[in-house]
């Protein structure tokens, strides 16, 4: 039995008062509780990384996973992750959902910044993850796959389109017509719309090479003009729109309004909008010019039912009861009830990723609908009897419904009945009938909706005006794989060349097989998904993982090591022999796949003698292996975990990283990870309440904290 030779503060206090008497030591000796000598015990261990032999094991990494912040503030944790382990993974930050923003853009100063801290420290940065179905900017992905939304101008077009929708080109000269222009039936936007076709000869580089000219259009040179044109083609292509007409009539032309003027545009297999004034009027007619022979074999699609010239300051066709409805340059909306909020969304977050939308974020639903509203006033009251057409697109956070209604200031109403919200953008078009002449305003109820409605392009007409038509364009397979490749691609490249000084080994792919069916693929066809999950297989196939390591490797470093991970791999061996083969089938295409990750976030009851099994056949692969997230629970939270909990823990530990070293050959070790080096907080995330660190909550060492070291020591020896 240990003693513990000490004085109570009691004591001392009570020797101070008796100030006239000879302080005397006690002659006693007090045991030392077993919890206390154990506790000792734990902290004379020293650093955890200070007992692997590097000279033996230079290149087996010792990792733990933590948050980016917490490290960059450089409190406890920072001292105790690069006190006792020599390389770092973080749990969310350098993943997609993370850095990529609702404009596509990519924020990474943050990862920087760490990167910088970690190398300073003399740490190592493991990269976690580029490519995964989970944590992922799904509303930014989704978005780049939802229909083009297209409203034709509330002006009379200019343009005459009689000789295209009769397929004469009467009044259209074809001076230059290349390989051919001609006009097809049902390949246009929408259904069923005509699309000029216009293909370039095998020589074509000059623009005038492939040429088509609209027949005059009559101007009031002193006002506005605005074109509106949409295209596309099977190839890249190239294109201008030049003048008859104009003062300068090959004027540089910001075409897709984006902040800078160019004089040509580029075109691609999805159709873009090309839409830009005019005022620059030599005189009182002009024509317009598609020049499009920059390149040769490309063949290009122009809808002819939404190509337009107009006077923006003619009569309009149709007026909209909401001013600005798309939200671009503020809302005009108030609103109130349980505490919510609303607002104008950044840039690049409306319907299909393009400019602003309105926001309404409902903590909580409310027992009526109407405890939480949205309202617009109109510029003058609508009409009785009159029946409004009202349109929007509509997405939230969640399902949920809102109302939508015609009100007057005493509260009576024309409802237009609930609708059903999604989290993916949808078009919703309804109608009421105005039943008095006081309707003043436009409200939206929230009440039966709890998270964050988001609406865009609004639009309040009378159901007696023309106009202002609406086209939905509906992305092809063709197009969807395309617009997904190129975003892969886009974040691929911008994560690893910012990174790649720092980090020399990274989770290419994160979690690709199914759990249900362990030899093949996730999907989430079939499922309701969670806001931050977009499958990208589901859009680029079963190579998607070949794509991943390709594009890995080509903006990485050549020496880098890619990881293929997943979890439950000793639970349900046939996911481990699934990716297996599926690394085989990726490396049939011509990739590389380094390491496989085993992610190990196991319990105390985990059948060992699968464990064994799973790190025999991960050994088998002859590639690199890494315990890359392990986390032991005890079968029970904190509160009441025992002595024998942790004691089961600890030799859980053990036997993980003995088994490790056993039985997979020195060459193939890439090392082990701590996910949870801490025990996790009855709020956390990631395994609420539960004990499963080396450290409790409080930094305190635990058994298996011993365990760990005692086999590190005898491993790496």
């Amino acid at each position: 039995m240990n003693k513990l030779h000490t004085i109570t503060a009691g004591v001392m206090v009570l020797v101070m008062m008796v100030a006239c008497n000879k302080y005397k030591a006690p002659g006693f000796d007090v045991d030392k509780p077993d919890e206390v000598a154990v506790q000792e015990d734990l902290d004379a261990y020293p650093a955890l990384k200070s007992y692997i032999n590097r000279g033996a094991h230079p290149n087996f990494k010792w990792g733990v996973a933590l948050n980016l912040q917490e490290y960059l503030d450089k409190g406890v944790k920072y001292r105790l992750a690069n006190t006792n382990f020599d390389e770092l993974v973080v749990g969310y930050d350098m993943k997609h959902g993370a850095v990529v923003q609702a404009d596509g853009s990519l924020a990474l100063d943050k990862v920087k910044t760490f990167l910088e801290t970690a190398n300073k420290a003399g740490m190592s940065v493991y990269g976690h993850t580029l490519l995964w179905h989970a944590n992922q900017n799904a509303a930014y992905l989704k978005g780049l796959l939802a229909p083009m939304v297209v409203t034709s101008p509330a002006y009379a077009n200019d343009l005459n389109l009689a000789g295209l929708k009769d397929k004469s080109f009467t009044g259209w000269n074809l001076t230059n017509p290349g390989a051919g222009i001609t006009v097809e039936d049902a390949v246009g936007m929408g259904t069923g719309n005509k699309a000029v076709k216009l293909v370039s000869a095998g020589g074509s580089s000059a623009a005038t090479d492939l040429q088509l000219i609209t027949p005059t259009i009559a101007v009031n040179k002193t006002h506005k003009y605005e074109v509106v044109v949409y295209i596309k083609s099977d190839i890249p292509g190239e294109g201008r729109i030049a003048f008859e007409g104009l003062n300068n009539n090959t004027p540089k032309i910001d075409w897709t309004k984006s902040g800078t003027a160019t004089e040509t545009f580029t075109t691609g297999i999805s159709w873009k909008e090309i839409r830009f004034t005019i005022t620059d009027f030599a005189g009182d007619n002009i024509k317009l010019h598609f020049d499009l022979g920059y390149k040769p074999g490309v063949t290009y699609s122009i809808d002819v039912n939404n190509l337009y010239v107009y006077d923006t300051q003619g009569p309009p066709l149709i007026t909209n009861l909401v001013a600005n409805g798309d939200f671009e340059s503020g809302s005009g909306w108030g609103g109130w009830g349980n505490n919510s909020t609303r607002g104008i969304t950044a840039s690049g977050m409306g319907v299909g990723n393009t400019g602003k939308a309105f926001y309404v974020t409902n903590p909580s639903k409310t027992t009526n609908f109407w405890d939480v509203q949205t309202s617009y006033s109109f510029a003058a009251p609508l009409t009785n009897g009159e029946t409004y057409e009202l349109s929007f697109w509509v997405k939230g956070t969640a399902a949920g419904t809102i109302r939508p209604e015609l009100q007057s200031a005493n509260y009576s109403s024309n409802g237009f009945g609930q609708v059903a919200v999604t989290t993916d953008w949808k078009l919703v078009t309804i109608a009421t009938t105005a039943t008095a002449a006081d309707r003043i305003r436009l409200i939206y109820s929230y009440g039966e909706f709890a998270g964050t409605v988001y609406i865009d392009d609004v639009v309040l007409k009378s159901n007696k005006a023309v106009g202002g038509t609406t086209t939905v364009v509906e992305k092809t397979p063709v197009e969807k794989t395309t617009i997904i490749s190129g975003t892969l691609d886009k974040w691929m490249k911008g994560m690893l060349t910012v990174c790649k000084t720092n980090v020399k080994a990274w989770d290419v792919l994160n979690e690709p097989m199914d759990d249900g069916n362990p030899y093949e693929l996730k999907t989430g066809i079939g499922r309701t998904l969670a806001a931050d999950e977009f499958f990208w297989q589901d859009y680029l196939g079963k190579d998607y993982g070949v794509m991943a390591f390709k594009l890995a490797r080509q903006y990485g470093n050549a020496t880098d090591i890619h990881f293929i991970n997943d979890y439950n791999l000793e639970y349900n061996l046939d996911k481990c022999r699934g990716i297996i083969e599926y690394v085989k089938y990726i490396e049939s295409k011509g990739a590389k796949v380094d390491g496989i990750g085993t992610q190990m976030h196991i319990s105390t009851t985990t059948s060992k003698d699968k464990i064994a099994e799973m790190f025999k056949l991960l050994a088998a692969t002859g590639k690199l292996i890494k315990v890359s997230e392990m986390d032991i629970g005890v079968g029970v939270k904190t509160p009441a975990a025992t002595a024998e909990h942790y004691k089961a823990q600890a030799d859980m530990y053990k036997y993980v990283i003995d088994k490790y070293f056993e039985l997979i050959p020195a060459p193939q070790r890439y090392g082990i990870t701590i996910w949870a080096p801490l025990d996790s907080p009855a709020n956390s995330y990631w395994r609420a309440g539960e004990p499963i660190g080396l450290w409790t909550e409080a930094y305190v060492r635990k058994l298996a904290y011993a365990a760990v070291a005692e086999s590190l020591k005898a491993n790496t020896k």
